[in-house]
């Protein structure tokens, strides 16, 4: 079942690997809030002459109460989650505005006069742009969760055709914002942003290889989303400046990537390439590394 928007800002849901390879979802414990309350059991018995006092009727009407409190309790909602589910529908409203205003706080603003509340909630972002394609992004891998949940689009398919399709998949989500994404690339390149942006997809990348039916839990496991991460990331750029009909060159692009993948020779020279493209300075040393991995 799809999860709401407000659902996912309320449980932050994260994949995690054990060591058996196989993969949790995290759950943030949520805060309860408690109320208490006093109730005098003491009465002036001069006050009501024609009863007696019964410890039992004290007893039963506290309970009561307590049982009246509770359900009153219950039949509210958390001030917090209010507050958090308001934001969620200011995010989504926002997304709609992205065409117009870009991932920029105007569009937030848009979003939030559509959803009827105040602009200033706006304020409430820390990172304003950044919360606004984090939500795109974590909306977008929910949608993705929910069509390999389905299954049918998979299941006839062998690992490097489930790969390439995911893929495109995800990317055609994007598509609609194409004129607008090298802002969002850029906003999710800021250091300040990085940390939540690799989690996002690397997260991405695991369910991708998790649905292709990729089970490994050693060494394997590193390398193959290293290669996977190159893959969609250099799709993403090729998307960018593809002008053909409904991004074909794209997805062209992405099957001969992925079938470069496939041959191990091939897959060292993308380990290569991807180690250059990020600018980390270690291609030799990941190429060395990646070559002992396969001779085993």
């Amino acid at each position: 079942m799809y999860r709401t928007a407000a659902n996912r800002l309320l449980h932050h849901a994260s994949l995690i690997k054990n060591s058996s390879g196989s993969h949790l979802l995290r759950l943030p414990i949520l805060r309860t809030v408690i109320a208490s309350s006093r109730f005098s059991t003491t009465a002036d018995l001069q006050t009501f002459p024609n009863q007696t006092f019964n410890p039992s009727d004290s007893s039963t009407s506290s309970s009561s109460s307590s049982t009246a409190g509770d359900d009153s309790r219950h039949g509210r909602k958390n001030p917090r989650a209010e507050y958090e589910e308001e934001q969620a529908r200011v995010l989504q409203a926002s997304l709609r505005h992205v065409i117009k205003f870009g991932w920029s706080e105007e569009a937030m603003i848009a979003g939030a006069k559509e959803s009827g509340v105040s602009p200033s909630i706006v304020g409430s972002f820390p990172r304003k742009e950044a919360a606004l394609v984090e939500f795109f992004m974590d909306d977008c891998l929910q949608r993705l969760i929910d069509r390999i949940d389905s299954g049918e689009e998979l299941r006839q398919l062998i690992p490097s055709q489930r790969i390439s399709k995911l893929v495109r998949i995800r990317l055609e989500m994007q598509a609609p914002y194409i004129s607008k994404w090298p802002q969002a690339l850029s906003i999710q390149a800021h250091p300040m942003n990085v940390p939540t942006s690799f989690k996002q997809r690397a997260m991405l990348v695991d369910e991708i290889w998790h649905a292709a039916g990729d089970e490994a839990s050693d060494i394997d496991w590193y390398v193959k989303r290293t290669f996977l991460g190159g893959i969609y990331s250099t799709t993403e750029i090729f998307m960018l400046t593809d002008r053909s009909p409904e991004f074909r060159d794209t997805w062209l692009f992405l099957d001969d990537r992925v079938k470069d993948a496939f041959d191990l020779k091939k897959t060292i020279q993308e380990a290569t390439y991807l180690a250059e493209a990020v600018g980390a300075g270690m291609g030799s040393s990941l190429q060395g590394f990646v070559g002992k991995v396969f001779q085993r």
